[in-house]
């Protein structure tokens, strides 16, 4: 990797430090967490502002999810288009629109559609946060630039929910959504002093009609195909723990939403710990063969924590571990992934992505059927079950199929 302090854009006018760009993708990849997470506290709260059930406002998450999930897939072949930076603003001008309107929604059924709306609009920062991140850099130094994008995405989580729990100490859910409202206006201003990192020599010179043939190109990559998946039920372990931990702590243990949100902190911090882990093995597979074995022991005894009733301690303990081991993945297998389809780096970000949320969006109302310390538990080891053999399948896979591959970007 040339080693620089700054990294020259397209813009004559400045340069975009090596510092700004770094904060700037954390930033972008923590959209994500702050959207699902940051209203977490108040999702009791809703339930009898809406006069609905935990079910019906457990489907704003859900429908988010979704948005995310469709947003990077739309927002993923555009950026390899037409360059990182235009679609960037494009999706923070909708992301604004839609928080607005959430703030104002008369119904829960209202409420619930504009969030896949403000789901999608999110996604557009997530998808190109690591496509920027696959343009500049290659091989182990990717491995590092993602892992340093996710140790500051890792504060995301750990603050959205403190700062969600703080504001309805003194307003009500729609505090919530003004503050990302004003979060997104920051950001917007981050994009728009944001130099293009895609040069227009580079990018696909497909028609926008035919952009979903790029997924098809990817989709032959079986390596690439295995490992998105393996990701995709490591992130699913972590929307079934946001879509039942704020019943479990707050319904099942008795704890307020503000000891909810530091609980929710303190977990979140073992997760961004998790997700630096990466950088201290050699080669990311063992990293990702490591996070696997530890997802599915603490995925066993955590949901016999749960329908243990064990006390609150022990399952935080074993919630902490979980959530450690899940978080070795996603840096992991992420590199490794973006290696596989390095031509097509947009789309391949977008399928990484949208497959988490996709599945993610699938668990999280499951997680709330019936007991939810039984449907938890189950959920919990039925997703490490799948990373595992996910990893499994793409250690075995060959090159793949379609045209030869390429040496390895070193």
């Amino acid at each position: 990797m040339r080693k620089t302090k700054t990294w020259q854009g397209s813009s004559k006018r400045h340069k975009n430090t090596a510092f700004f760009l770094f904060v700037f993708l954390g930033m972008l990849s923590a959209f994500g967490p702050f959207v699902t997470d940051m209203y977490l506290p108040s999702l009791p709260a809703m339930a009898s502002y809406f006069t609905t059930g935990p079910s019906m406002v457990q489907l704003g998450l859900t429908f988010s999810m979704l948005g995310l999930a469709a947003g990077q897939i739309i927002f993923g072949p555009l950026s390899d288009k037409y360059g990182r930076r235009a679609p960037l603003l494009v999706s923070m001008a909708l992301y604004l629109l839609a928080t607005l309107a959430c703030i104002w929604s008369p119904t829960i059924k209202i409420f619930v559609c504009l969030r896949f709306i403000q789901g999608i609009a999110a996604a557009g920062g997530i998808v190109i946060s690591r496509s920027i991140a696959t343009d500049k850099f290659k091989g182990k130094n990717l491995t590092k630039a993602l892992a340093i994008i996710a140790a500051i995405n890792g504060m995301a989580p750990i603050a959205a929910p403190v700062i969600g729990g703080s504001i309805l100490q003194v307003s009500t859910w729609k505090g919530i959504f003004a503050v990302l409202f004003v979060l997104g206006i920051i950001l917007t201003g981050a994009c728009l002093y944001f130099n293009e990192s895609l040069s227009k020599t580079k990018r696909s010179r497909v028609p926008l009609i035919k952009t979903l043939g790029l997924f098809k190109t990817v989709l032959r990559k079986r390596k690439y195909v295995f490992c998105v998946l393996q990701l995709a039920f490591a992130m699913a372990i972590l929307f079934s723990y946001i879509a039942a931990s704020p019943f479990i702590i707050q319904e099942h243990y008795g704890y307020s939403a503000f000891a909810f949100s530091l609980l929710f902190a303190i977990n979140a911090v073992a997760l961004g710990v998790g997700t630096t882990m990466p950088v201290r093995f050699k080669q990311p597979e063992h990293c990702i063969s490591l996070s696997c074995l530890g997802m599915l022991l603490f995925s066993v005894l955590t949901a016999l924590a749960l329908w243990l009733q064990t006390p609150l301690a022990v399952f935080e303990i074993l919630l902490i571990a979980l959530l450690f081991t899940t978080g070795m993945s996603f840096t992991a297998t992420t590199a490794l992934a973006m290696e596989e389809a390095r031509e097509q780096a947009g789309t391949a970000s977008a399928l990484i992505g949208a497959a988490g949320f996709l599945l993610g969006s699938f668990v999280s109302p499951i997680v709330g059927l019936g007991n939810i310390l039984i449907a938890t538990g189950l959920t919990l080891m039925a997703c490490a079950l799948g990373a595992g053999i996910c990893w499994i399948l793409a250690l075995r896979s060959a090159q793949p199929a379609g045209l030869p591959q390429g040496s390895p970007a070193a």
